[in-house]
């Protein structure tokens, strides 16, 4: 039998001619990265384990993105030692207040992601560069350790699951609806520690914000990773951000998979994803009109300039209800730069919405958006677990920044095909 595109990737780092399913294999990789929370215990086991020296500054990447700007004490301690570290070590790709972003968003925006390539992070969406057609995988900060000293990790090759994608999508729908829409079919454990590689003619219809997003919630799936085939839009986004040779790689005909699914974009619609599982799914014509507290816009699910331009559409002109606040948070400092551009800032301050820094801080529950009792988030981000924003008993609504606009104009769920 052929290999899939992460089966030829893991093959190439292992040094290896093929690799097959649940082969244990020792692989090199191509970039660590670590944030304000992962690293620092990351460097306390490199620290104890006696290791003095980064196997390579180049191929190391520290972001301090959760909660940063600092919000207190700890977390202020935690950042400090993530830079003493970086500035021992000369991190050539360290990102700190004021030139970092939100880690997914930044890293491929850097060129420090390119297709072919083995990248790990100590975050569990690092999933999301497996659009750029790179094998890209969340590990824990002791991996991370080791990771950062000798810069080879053991791995399991995972099987395949393939996501034929047809048609293309409708107005108003984006990569969000469509990974909801496949979490929603396949559940929360459906792929676990599976790859899920997406094919079909309607992947040419996404754009890379759409695959990021898409790629970004793979690990909502169980999976291992999610990957996408290299083609022009691909190679356009890398052109002028990645200077050096990559590699792309695409599943052999015979490559085989342990099921396929197939989704007709033309047919979706919008989708959200109800509390308390990123399964728990709905068409939003569904749930339309459930009161709401809180608007989040942003992530690295969906934080990038095409998603602030799209909640920028459904808003301009219009004012964020009464009851409810709505937090605008662009992933990068590029991404502000380029909203401030294009007046998308001014519209999203003129309806009534606040616009920080780039920060995860709302989607972990750590600050910028934390939820009192009882209170409900519609949110762009990729997880509504009990709790994952605020207090036990508050709620997280996942959708997409057309579905999160439209319900911050109206205060409640919304639809933004019908919004007025």
């Amino acid at each position: 039998m052929g290999m899939t595109m992460t089966q030829k990737i893991l093959a190439k780092a292992a040094g290896l001619d093929r690799v097959v399913p649940g082969q244990l294999i020792e692989a090199r990789v191509n970039m660590v990265l670590g944030n304000d929370i992962t690293t620092p215990v990351a460097i306390t086991e490199f620290e104890k384990a006696g290791f003095t020296q980064v196997f390579d500054k180049d191929k190391i990447s520290i972001v301090l993105d959760h909660y940063t700007p600092c919000k207190d004490i700890k977390s202020a301690e935690l950042c400090l030692q993530a830079r003493n570290f970086a500035h021992k070590h000369n991190i050539t790709n360290f990102f700190d207040v004021g030139h970092m972003g939100v880690e997914h968003a930044l890293l491929p925006e850097k060129g420090l992601c390119a297709p072919g390539e083995v990248i790990v992070g100590a975050d569990s969406h690092t999933c999301t560069y497996g659009a750029l057609g790179a094998f890209s995988t969340g590990i824990g900060s002791t991996d991370m350790a080791a990771a950062m000293a000798t810069g080879l990790l053991w791995f399991k090759v995972p099987s395949a699951i393939k996501v034929t994608l047809k048609g293309k999508l409708q107005p108003h729908v984006s990569g969000k609806d469509v990974i909801l829409h496949l979490i929603g079919a396949i559940g929360v454990d459906g792929a676990l520690y599976k790859s899920l590689e997406f094919a079909g003619e309607g992947v040419a219809s996404l754009s890379m914000d759409d695959r990021f997003t898409i790629s970004n919630m793979a690990i909502e799936a169980g999976g291992k990773n999610g990957i996408f085939p290299v083609d022009e839009k691909t190679m356009e986004y890398i052109n002028g951000r990645v200077n050096r040779p990559c590699e792309a790689f695409a599943a052999d005909e015979d490559a085989e998979y342990d099921s396929e699914i197939i989704i007709d974009l033309d047919k979706l619609e919008p989708t959200v994803a109800m509390p308390h599982l990123p399964e728990n799914t709905k068409v939003v014509s569904e749930v339309a009109g459930l009161p709401i507290n809180q608007v989040v816009i942003g992530s690295c699910t969906n934080g990038r300039i095409s998603d602030l331009r799209a909640a920028a559409a459904v808003m301009k002109g219009k004012k964020v209800a009464d009851n409810v606040r709505c937090i605008v948070i662009p992933a990068t400092q590029e991404i502000v730069l380029q909203a401030m551009k294009e007046g998308l800032i001014q519209i999203f301050i003129e309806a009534g919405a606040a616009v920080s820094t780039p920060t995860c801080g709302p989607c972990l529950g750590g600050h910028m958006g934390v939820m009192a009792e009882g209170e409900r988030t519609v949110s762009t981000t990729n997880r509504n677990f009990v709790g994952r924003m605020g207090h036990v008993t508050s709620e997280v609504i996942l959708a997409s920044p057309d579905v999160a606009a439209a319900s911050a104009i109206a205060g409640c769920v919304a639809d933004p095909r019908k919004l007025s």
